[in-house]
């Protein structure tokens, strides 16, 4: 209901875009008070309501990957200025935000991706797709961040969350996501991160639960400390670099096991 009602007061879109890559997300004039394509304007009040009603519906549903997204717009603006500063402060990543490069199916070269070697980076990521069944252009369109940069790094983070599951070696079933949300939430310090983080074990069996908090945690926090900014890195042109190389480049260790067979 709360969700429901703040979505009264704002502007509805009139539909979302064929894929991620049609949003350029560029500081330009697209009407009244809008900041980029596909930017609602909303108050404090309206952002706190938002935040609360995504809460609870990403609670109750991880898999609603909308209210994720409005939950991570609404109330991440301090850690996004934070990702964002790092990235300018890196010669990788200050030309990621100055050059904007998106992650969709309209941008990716499958038919490259698919010849390269096994081992590199655009392979196993390839893999990671099909093995999964995702696809990149799943990741909602920013709508709610009042700011045109901040709105570009949170897309960002959106487009590179599977290159994170490949790096991280984590399937998408609930206990590779939560895996993943550790690592993020240490990574970004995005409150939705957090919050995944923590509730997201309510629905994991025993013997996962125990598998997570004992080795999986541990592991994955370890390896968000431990590594670079993962926004800093221009995947795209990394394509053919090997994963092994570039895990040994980020620090980040193998898993401590499979999780075939855990939910």
């Amino acid at each position: 209901m709360l969700l429901r009602g703040a979505l009264r007061r704002v502007p509805l879109l009139p539909g979302h875009p064929a894929s991620a890559a049609a949003i350029p997300l560029r500081a330009a004039s697209h009407g009244a008070d809008l900041l980029y394509p596909g930017h609602i304007p909303t108050s404090p009040l309206q952002k706190a309501l938002l935040a609360a009603g995504s809460a609870g519906m990403a609670l109750y549903n991880p898999y609603r990957h909308d209210m994720v997204a409005v939950l991570g717009e609404t109330t991440g603006r301090r850690a996004l200025k934070t990702l964002r500063d790092k990235m300018k402060r890196d010669p990788e990543g200050a030309q990621i935000l100055q050059e904007r490069p998106r992650i969709s199916l309209s941008t990716l070269d499958l038919g490259k991706l698919q010849s390269l070697p096994e081992g590199s980076l655009g392979h196993e990521y390839l893999c990671f797709l099909n093995m999964n069944r995702v696809s990149p252009d799943t990741r909602a369109p920013t709508r709610f961040v009042d700011d045109e940069e901040l709105a570009y790094v949170i897309q960002r983070y959106r487009e590179v969350h599977d290159m994170l599951h490949t790096l991280l070696g984590m399937p998408t079933n609930i206990l590779g996501e939560i895996v993943v949300k550790w690592f993020e939430a240490v990574q970004t310090g995005l409150p939705m991160c957090i919050l995944g983080a923590l509730f997201g074990p309510v629905r994991l069996n025993a013997q996962s639960l125990q598998v997570l908090v004992s080795e999986l945690i541990p592991w994955a926090v370890q390896n968000g400390y431990r590594a670079p900014c993962v926004l800093n890195l221009y995947y795209e042109r990394r394509w053919e670099q090997s994963l092994k190389a570039l895990r040994e480049e980020l620090g980040i260790m193998p898993p401590p096991r499979e999780l075939q067979g855990l939910a």
